[in-house]
């Protein structure tokens, strides 16, 4: 690989679109789109899920062709047709999720399909000398070249994947949610090596939901509302609430929802609760059409809460209990049939069947409601359900046999939430609800989240999201070391919340 040489002022664009339209049948995907990159900068791309910016970045990347436009690569009109073609260039994309060989080592991985040979065989020296060229440039050590992937975190895992882009000279890298995955530390490390690929002339792409880490690292940021570019400004001129609004289209309402929670007993109790090697001694208690939020800082035993609860893992201690009487769900087809509903954090791998239509993924689950004798699924009923929970949710489509895969990431977590929902549950609880989503769906979502308490449900909210915690909850408990110790009612600040998840000894109870 030829490393690339910073650009002079007198550089042109790096990477120009204009006028770029896309429509797959009856859906403009995209409008009209304008963007231009310069070298070695970090252009953010910003927008609501479905607001065109994944395609555009398909059509960048060849994985899509442009109906209508121009595209520009240093200064010269370019046709991408392919994803071939987009390498050729010099634009390489890397996704969310690493898309590597697990039991390949880097340098193979690195390689894959575009082996270094030497009469007739692989020249595995000059790759690992290539290999360890790129991991210098990415801050990571020569021996990595050698190991195997499958053991690797997954924020060196995601540097590999740069690794196999640069290989290919690349002069544009596309980041498509490269921080989703990570914790803070592996973030400031992610970083670390965008600042060391720009220094040495390559253009970034970056696309991300965490707007405020675009003020640690992008340049400028160009925002996409319904399929069309609204404008692209400095990063230093704007502020998160002004990317919002822009997103948007509107004037944001901080306001926090109005709620009385109906006095009662409680719907669900968790009583001395512990999982060994998780959790321990957790106490909560939700009472019929009340939100209350676990919060806690990665390591803290928070995220395994809510799966024991839902039958995904047998609790070794303590006791679960719905409406007074003592629960042991051992399966979640055990707890479902409690009236306890679990939304999943990762959608993908736990919630979605991708390449089979609404319809499908939200009966999933429901076949003794929709089947005829309980032999054969009655589709007429089938499509009535998913029509009626389509509108209930919101869900953006056109029509309910549409693939789950062709939605965006708001949508598809409104479609694994309305699976939970066509058997009314008593109990929903909700992991990460709004991970990885726009700002819009996430606004959508607590909507709906607070209309199901409000319609009697006890919601618990399992979070590593202290801001959306604080926002929709009518209480939270901070889960620290596996055990829930403070908690804070509608007058908490992240400030507090903070010092009690870290830990902090003058940190007391409240219950505001």
């Amino acid at each position: 690989m030829t490393t690339p040489q910073p650009d002079t002022p007198s550089t042109p664009t790096r990477l120009s679109v204009s006028g770029v339209s896309k429509r797959f049948g009856a859906v403009r995907a995209i409008r009209h789109a304008d963007m231009a990159v310069q070298p070695g900068t970090v252009h953010a791309l910003v927008g609501e899920n479905g607001a065109g910016k994944s395609t555009l970045i398909k059509i960048l990347a060849g994985a899509e062709t442009a109906d209508t436009g121009t595209i520009t690569f240093d200064g010269a009109p370019v046709t991408i047709s392919s994803t071939h073609d987009a390498m050729a260039l010099g634009i390489a994309t890397v996704y969310q999720e690493p898309q590597l060989f697990s039991e390949l080592t880097v340098a193979e991985n690195v390689f894959t399909g575009r082996e270094l040979t030497r009469g007739g065989r692989v020249d595995w020296a000059a790759q690992n000398a290539k290999v360890v060229e790129l991991l210098d440039l990415l801050g990571l050590p020569a021996r990595y070249a050698t190991a195997t992937v499958g053991g690797l975190s997954i924020a060196e895992q995601q540097q590999v994947s740069i690794a196999k882009a640069l290989a290919g000279d690349a002069k544009v890298l596309i980041l498509d949610e490269p921080s989703a995955i990570l914790t803070d530390r592996e973030v400031e490390v992610l970083f670390g090596v965008v600042r060391r690929l720009t220094a040495a002339g390559v253009s970034i792409i970056y696309i991300s939901h965490r707007l405020d880490e675009l003020f640690v690292i992008a340049d400028e940021v160009t925002v996409m509302r319904d399929g069309q570019t609204i404008g692209t400004h400095p990063i230093a001129d704007l502020s998160v609430r002004q990317i919002v609004e822009l997103m948007v289209g509107g004037i944001l309402d901080d306001a926090r929802p109005d709620r009385t929670v109906p006095p009662g007993d409680p719907r669900l109790e968790l009583r001395g609760l512990g999982l060994t090697g998780h959790f321990h001694d957790v106490d909560v208690d939700i009472r019929a059409g009340e939100i209350v939020a676990l919060y806690g800082l990665i390591g803290s035993g928070v995220a395994e809460i809510g799966a024991t609860v839902y039958g995904m893992a047998r609790a070794t201690a303590g006791t679960v209990l719905v409406d007074g009487e003592e629960v042991r769900p051992r399966s979640p087809r055990e707890a479902k049939d409690l009236g306890i509903a679990l939304l999943p954090a990762d959608r993908k791998q736990q919630g979605l069947f991708s390449f089979q239509p609404i319809s499908f993924n939200i009966s999933a689950g429901h076949l003794p409601l929709l089947s005829k004798l309980r032999v054969w699924v009655d589709r007429r009923r089938e499509r009535e359900v998913a029509r009626s929970m389509i509108s209930r949710l919101s869900v953006k489509t056109p029509h309910e046999r549409q693939a789950v895969s062709a939605l965006s990431g708001g949508n598809a977590q409104k479609v694994v939430l309305a699976r939970q929902l066509v058997d009314r549950p008593r109990v929903l609880v909700l992991a990460e609800p709004t991970q990885g989503v726009d700002v819009g769906a996430k606004e959508e979502i607590h909507r709906i989240i607070t209309q199901l308490a409000d319609e009697g449900t006890a919601v618990l909210i399992v979070t590593s999201d202290l801001a959306e915690a604080i926002r929709i909850a009518d209480r939270l408990q901070v889960v620290r070391a596996g055990t829930t110790t403070a908690e804070f009612g509608p007058g908490a600040t992240q400030v507090d919340v903070l010092a009690a998840a870290a830990g902090a000894e003058e940190q007391q109870e409240v219950t505001a």
